[in-house]
């Protein structure tokens, strides 16, 4: 007879109290320990909090009894927000400490090398909760990622179509567009000046930065020429700061439409808020659900603020629903046995469970007795299309002195049809 220790709970029940002779003499499931890896940005202010909630989120599996009935081992290797790092990092965790299954990246240009050189190759599952590129939607298409890539952030598609509603909804003529030069910045630019040009927005310039250099007051000047009437950034905080700091002095517009990844402390106080009172941030958004709320309640429980950071949300449901996945497939399971139960964690005619350690022992019965469970979390429903792609919600925000507000929620309809009036 085998005794199920759960993990953190200081329960014992009757059936354990007449077996306790056989605990002492042989070793509890919950004794082991599954090795999950992650690929993340702590060393960025903005990033750490994602790799934070990713490991509440494991906390939480752990307090439920954990992983097929072993503790979850989360090692975490620091990205920097760099493709060669955060591919190093996943070799690592691949090579040497032997995951199944991979969390990351942030950034799509950190996401893309990892998938392409480290996951598929080795045949790991790889769950993203912050890469955005359309580039892995065609990845999947043409069958390279091999069904082991999923997302539970929405495309790029959807904030380029936010922004452009509110070059719009502000009446700009003119827009000149700022990207991080990489997949992910590559990929929105292109997606934003599309949409303008439908909309009858003349996109002045589009101009790439690169990473660490000493100034962007040469590519500032660039997108000054034409004299925008409003500037859009997709770029991260670093650049971000010091380019609108070059672009402010050289008496560009204040009028600024922000990509989500500026959704950060780091950026408002560099640039200073006196410059930042016209600049409307764009974003991805939860449903307005029950389970949206209670993430909510259960994030200001541990952390103490509300999230307000990018990727918070979808970093917690990321590891939930890839930690569930992992515990239908077994826990020798391969990665591509582990992507395969994806489906039965976010079934819509499974059973209904929530994102917290309550749901999560439920959803571990369920599955484990061959059941499918419908996974309710901080984005909502999450239901993944056949490349791996979430929709999404969206809303805009803008700083204050205490971080961001939002400024509108815009549905997953109102999105769905401003994407296809455009396209």
């Amino acid at each position: 007879m085998t005794i199920k220790r759960i993990a953190h709970k200081g329960t014992i029940t009757a059936g354990a109290l007449l077996c306790m002779s056989a605990f002492a003499t042989s070793a509890s499931a919950a004794d082991c320990s599954i090795k999950v890896g992650a690929v993340l940005p702590t060393s960025v202010d903005w990033g750490r909090p994602i790799a934070e909630v990713a490991q509440y989120a494991v906390d939480l599996a752990n307090e439920a009894g954990g992983v097929s009935g072993c503790d979850v081992d989360l090692i975490l290797r620091d990205s920097q927000v760099d493709p060669k790092v955060g591919v190093d990092g996943a070799k690592a965790l691949v090579d040497l400490d032997g995951v199944q299954l991979l969390l990351g990246a942030v950034s799509s240009g950190v996401s893309m090398p990892i998938l392409t050189s480290v996951a598929v190759p080795s045949g790991v599952m790889m769950m993203s909760c912050c890469s955005s590129s359309t580039g892995f939607t065609a990845l999947a298409q043409e069958g390279k990622s091999k069904g082991l890539f999923f997302r539970t952030f929405a495309t790029s598609g959807v904030q380029a179509a936010v922004g452009a509603m509110v070059a719009r909804d502000k009446g700009y003529n003119s827009v000149a567009i700022l990207y991080k030069n990489d997949d992910w910045g590559q990929d929105i630019s292109k997606l934003i000046a599309a949409d303008l040009e439908s909309l009858g927005i003349t996109v002045t310039t589009s101009v790439a930065l690169n990473d660490a250099q000493p100034s962007y007051r040469a590519e500032v000047t660039q997108a000054l020429k034409g004299k925008p009437e409003a500037l859009y950034l997709a770029l991260y905080p670093t650049e971000g700061s010091a380019a609108v700091r070059e672009w402010i002095s050289l008496g560009g517009t204040q009028n600024m439409i922000l990509a989500n990844s500026l959704k950060s402390d780091e950026f408002r106080d560099n640039v200073g808020l006196q410059y930042l009172g016209n600049a409307t941030g764009t974003d991805t958004a939860s449903p307005r659900s029950e389970s949206a709320s209670a993430f909510v309640d259960l994030y200001k429980a541990k952390f103490g603020s509300e999230p307000n950071g990018p990727g918070l949300s979808n970093s917690f449901d990321a590891t939930l629903i890839a930690l569930l996945a992992m515990h239908a497939a077994g826990k020798d399971a391969s990665g591509s046995e582990i992507a395969a139960q994806v489906a039965n964690v976010t079934d819509p005619n499974g059973t209904a469970v929530s994102a917290d350690a309550a749901g999560f022992a439920k959803a571990t019965e369920i599955l484990s007795g061959g059941g499918t469970v419908m996974y309710q979390g901080a984005t909502g429903n999450v239901r993944f299309d056949s490349f791996g792609d979430v929709s999404a919600p969206a809303v805009t925000w803008t700083f204050t002195e205490a971080g961001t507000k939002e400024a509108s929620y815009i549905t997953l309809e109102e999105v769905d049809e401003f994407m296809a009036s455009v396209n």
